[in-house]
C-alpha cells in the first residue's frame, strides 16, 4: 500500500478545537461516531485529542478516551500524520485501537499489535429502519442489578445506574427475570448520532428474536431525535448480523479493534519508520 506524505510540513499537536475536530470527523461521520458524540460536553472532558497539519489542512486526527484500562483510542486520516501523532503527541502504553486495516502501518511504528477482531460498523436511519415490534420493557436505573446479571453471563462487565440513566436502554423479562437486553454506548444531541450496544440474550432464550426486539425498541426511540444510529458487530457473528439486516441495519466499513502495546525504544526506530513511509511511492 502506498503512503503519500502530505504537501507542506506536518504539524502534531494536542488540540481541544471542537471546531477544527468535527470538521474532521463529520467527512466520515459513521466511521467517527464514537469520536464525533465525545465531542459533546458530557464526554469532552474524559478526552485527549491529537491532531496532525499540513499547513492549514487537517490531515489526521487521533482520540484518547480516559476512564477504562487499556484506554481506548481511535485514529483517522492519513497514515503519516497518524504516526506522528502517536510517536510525538497521544502516546499511551497500551491501548484498545479501533482502526481501518490500512492503517497498521502507521499504528506499527511505535506498537506491538495483537491479533484484530473484525468489525461491521453497521448504521440505519429513519428511511431505512423497519420496525420489530414485540413486548419490551423500558429498563431504568432500578434495574442495574438485573442489567448487570444478564450481562456477566456472556462477557465480563458492570455497568453504573448512571449508564442506564445518561442512556436509552430497553429489555426482555420473561417472569420477573431479565433474558435480553440492548442500550447505547453513547448518545450525542450536537451530532444527532448514537451508538447501540451491549446487545444480549441469555442463552437458554436465544432464537426468539428478543435481541432483534430489545435493539429495535432501543432503535426506533433514537431516530426519533438522530439522523443516523450505528452499532458494531463481529464480521462473524452470524445470528447478530441477520437480527440488525432485519432492522434495515447495513455495512458501512470494516475495521478492526485490536489490543496494542507500546513498542520499546520507539525513538530510535519511529524517525525511520517515517521516513520509509514518505519515500514509498504511489502505485
Amino acid at each position: 500500500m502506498a503512503i503519500r506524505r502530505p504537501r507542506g510540513s506536518l504539524l502534531a499537536t494536542e488540540t481541544a478545537d471542537r471546531r477544527l475536530l468535527r470538521d474532521f470527523l463529520e467527512t466520515d461521520r459513521l466511521y467517527a461516531a464514537y469520536a464525533l458524540c465525545d465531542l459533546d460536553d458530557r464526554e469532552f472532558l474524559r478526552t485527549r485529542w491529537g491532531v496532525a497539519l499540513a499547513g492549514d489542512r487537517t490531515v489526521a486526527v487521533t482520540l484518547q478516551y480516559a476512564g477504562y484500562s487499556p484506554q481506548p483510542l481511535f485514529v483517522m486520516g492519513e497514515n503519516a500524520g497518524i504516526a506522528a501523532i502517536l510517536n510525538g503527541v497521544i502516546k499511551p502504553r497500551a491501548a484498545y485501537v479501533n482502526c481501518l486495516p490500512e492503517h497498521m502501518p502507521a499504528i506499527s511504528t511505535c506498537y506491538r499489535a495483537e491479533p484484530a477482531a473484525e468489525m461491521f460498523r453497521m448504521w440505519v436511519d429513519r428511511e431505512r429502519f423497519r420496525p420489530f415490534r414485540a413486548p419490551v420493557t423500558r429498563l431504568g436505573p432500578a434495574d442495574i442489578a438485573d442489567v448487570n446479571r444478564l450481562y456477566q453471563l456472556g462477557f465480563a462487565a458492570w455497568l453504573p445506574a448512571t449508564a442506564i440513566a445518561d442512556g436509552l436502554y430497553y429489555g426482555v423479562r420473561v417472569g420477573s427475570r431479565l433474558v435480553a437486553a440492548a442500550g447505547t454506548h453513547v448518545i450525542s444531541p450536537t451530532a444527532r448520532l448514537a451508538v447501540v450496544g451491549n446487545v444480549m440474550t441469555h442463552t437458554e432464550f436465544r432464537g426468539r428474536g428478543y435481541a432483534t426486539a430489545v435493539t429495535s425498541a432501543v432503535t426506533e426511540e433514537l431516530l426519533g431525535f438522530c439522523e443516523q444510529v450505528v452499532l458494531n458487530v463481529r464480521t462473524d457473528n452470524p445470528p447478530a448480523l441477520a437480527a440488525y439486516r432485519k432492522l434495515g441495519y447495513q455495512a458501512h466499513t470494516t475495521f478492526e479493534e485490536r489490543l496494542i502495546h507500546r513498542s520499546e525504544a520507539v525513538w530510535s526506530g519511529w524517525t525511520h519508520s517515517l521516513r520509509r513511509m514518505f519515500s514509498r511511492k504511489e502505485t
